[in-house]
């Protein structure tokens, strides 16, 4: 199994009301320093295969999409939606909602 489909499987398995964050799904992907590469599998397959790429966020708990396609404040409702505490600057305790595999 490629990165991609590892990436795919793993943010399928993150639970509902639960976040993990770009580093660990690259690090349970097998590559620890691909954080950046999830956010780009996550940005180019959610759509196509129905992703919850809501709940990845960055390792300081932040909502940090710069995305057109993928809002902060879209990103934001949807983890609200599922009971995620959010703050108004886009945080997310991670020692209460983190999922770590």
């Amino acid at each position: 199994m490629n990165f991609k489909d590892k990436v795919i499987q793993i943010t399928k398995k993150i639970p509902y009301g639960r976040v993990s964050t770009y580093g660990t799904i690259a690090t349970l992907a097998g590559m620890p320093r691909g954080a950046r590469f999830v956010g780009g599998v996550l940005h180019f397959n959610s759509d196509k295969y129905n992703l919850p790429w809501y709940r990845v966020i960055n390792r300081h708990g932040l909502i940090s999409t710069t995305c057109l396609d993928h809002l902060r404040q879209a990103q934001k409702a949807l983890l609200e939606q599922e009971g995620i505490k959010v703050s108004e600057g886009f945080m997310v305790d991670l020692d209460r909602y983190g999922w770590w595999g």
